[in-house]
């Protein structure tokens, strides 16, 4: 028996749906790990199909396809260190979400996955059948227990391998980002190490999937839940990782800890990769935006910039009588900062003309929000003339707060195919521009270094220019006080009651809540957007249209 063991991880970014593209990245890096005479090849959760592929999931077309992909591979890999790939698996009537493990022209294992999450974005008890509790594996003379991702997050499946005879763990893993993910990812995974003594492999996918990003960050843990590698967030990395086993069991004596970045730093990265993976995987390959000077169009022009090029990144302003001239300047100057192409549409001619449509119809009437709507729905509907006409997807802009309380226009300035901003509260906006202004990393960012986002446009009072003098003060509370009573009523699900123990005034707080309800049904037909919270809007947090409850305080 061998008293060394080598693993080569793949924390790759697997394309929902291209079953045979997933399938040669597992074929190329078998070849890498056969090269680097590996014992075993690991790549994470579902990685054959891509994850998730929720109802996709449900084809029996697609899971028959993908499991005779796996299948045909697993007789082309007649030599060479084992593969483990994840795939469903279809036993009867009951399918599974399962993690093959391919060696000398076979499967020689299939483990299923046991706790299948039910709750934020997951609703696996709709795909999968739960597995009953498993043994180890044996590759290469070592008994590997592969907890699949949530079995790693509870007691039971670890305690099973660990009293069934696991020398260490490997857990493949299909693991969306959100704030302050890899904090709870460790606490869990430290906790398994402590309970059975093993020392354990992470290992996580990479790349965006619609609202999803996946952010890799895998790890190693010693037996003792030291730490011993921590690959790069985001990037997609094969890592050699050498275990020995000595004294105390089997330890890693592979050292590898890539530098993790702070919060801003990696919802950064996150909505980044979010547009490219998103533009990569739909087969885009530029964007355009309505540039309006203010902070919400010049960040996500930033982060468009970042993702995709300056040079693939379009910025139109289309500005109106009551557009400042101040607007004017500051849009060009982030657009020209950042290197975009930069286009002036004015809509004064036609809002004169759908006035005169209108006029005959709205004769008596007061000028009110209808008239302001018109001006961001012309804007809608130029952008995406343009969309249509050179084939670029619109980003559209509005930050979490706005998208909170109805503070866009439908089929107005949410028009767009993909939102950066949707889960980013205004005040992290502002952050956010100042964190960009004074950092850049050219190894992922394409975008142009230093202040590509003008101070004054952090600094002017936000508005929707959309009549004269117009503030967003003027429909709003101060967005420090608007994003704290957001924070208690969506992501701690609180009531108007916290609020005012929070100290905010009870009728202020009681009219954010009125808001929040009535803006769902312009969020159910809002674009998706980078999810960087735990209560992002769409799959996080899902409430009826038509509700009349609200707080009775």
């Amino acid at each position: 028996m061998s008293n060394r063991f080598r693993l080569l991880l793949g924390q790759l970014d697997p394309v929902v749906g291209d079953i045979p593209g997933n399938i040669n990245q597992a074929r190329a890096l078998h070849a890498k790990g056969a090269a680097a005479d590996a014992d075993f090849v690991a790549l994470p959760e579902m990685f054959a199909t891509g994850y998730q592929t929720v109802d996709l999931g449900r084809k029996s077309a697609f899971v028959a396809e993908a499991m005779a992909a796996v299948e045909a591979l697993a007789v082309e890999l007649a030599t060479g260190p084992a593969l483990g790939i994840g795939a469903p698996y279809l036993e009867g009537a009951d399918l599974y979400n399962a993690y093959y493990i391919l060696k000398d022209g076979a499967v020689s294992a299939i483990v299923k996955k046991q706790i299948l999450p039910n709750d934020s974005v997951f609703d696996e008890h709709r795909l999968f059948t739960p597995a009953p509790p498993q043994g180890p594996v044996n590759i290469a003379g070592l008994r590997v227990g592969i907890p699949i991702c949530e079995d790693s997050w509870h007691e039971g499946p670890t305690e099973t391998l660990e009293e069934s005879g696991a020398e260490i763990l490997v857990i493949p893993n299909g693991s969306p980002y959100h704030r302050a993910k890899h904090e709870r990812r460790m606490n869990h995974m430290v906790s398994r190490v402590v309970e059975s003594g093993l020392p354990l492999v992470y290992l996580n996918m990479v790349g965006g999937q619609d609202d999803q990003v996946f952010d890799g960050t895998s790890f190693v843990l010693q037996s003792d839940a030291s730490l011993a590698v921590l690959l790069p967030s985001f990037d997609t990395v094969e890592q050699i990782v050498d275990f020995e086993r000595g004294p105390a069991g089997w330890q890693c004596v592979t050292e590898a800890r890539a530098p993790l970045g702070d919060d801003y730093a990696l919802d950064y990265r996150a909505m980044v990769e979010s547009i490219r993976s998103y533009w990569r995987k739909t087969g885009f390959k530029k964007a355009l935006l309505g540039m309006s000077g203010g902070v919400d169009s010049a960040l996500t022009a930033t982060i468009a910039a970042d993702a995709l090029g300056p040079e693939n990144v379009r910025c139109v302003m289309l500005p109106s009588e009551y557009t400042s001239q101040h607007s004017l300047e500051d849009a060009e100057a982030c657009a020209t900062a950042l290197g975009c192409h930069y286009d002036y549409v004015p809509i004064s001619g036609p809002r004169a003309a759908v006035t005169d449509a209108l006029a005959p119809l709205f004769a008596g009437t007061t000028p009110d929000v209808t008239e302001e709507n018109i001006q961001s729905r012309l804007r809608g509907l130029l952008l995406m003339a343009l969309s249509n006409k050179f084939g670029e997807m619109l980003l559209t802009t509005g930050n979490k707060s706005e998208v909170a309380v109805g503070y866009a226009t439908i089929y107005g300035d949410m028009s767009g195919g993909y939102n950066p901003l949707k889960d980013l509260y205004k005040t992290r906006v502002f952050e956010t521009c100042r964190w960009r202004n004074a950092n850049h990393d050219p190894a992922w960012m394409k975008g142009n270094a230093g202040e590509v986002i003008p101070t004054r446009i952090i600094d002017k009072p936000p508005s929707a220019e959309l009549r004269e003098d117009q503030k967003d003060e003027d429909s709003l509370p101060p967005y420090e006080d608007l994003d704290a009573m957001l924070e208690i009523l969506i992501e701690q699900e609180g009531s108007v009651a916290d609020c005012v123990a929070a100290g905010f005034d009870h009728d202020t707080a009681k009219r954010v809540e009125h808001l929040l309800y009535i803006s769902e049904y312009k969020r159910f037909q809002s674009a998706p957007g980078t999810r960087l919270s735990t209560r992002a809007f769409w799959l996080d947090r899902r409430y009826p249209i038509a509700n009349r409850w609200r707080s009775a305080k």
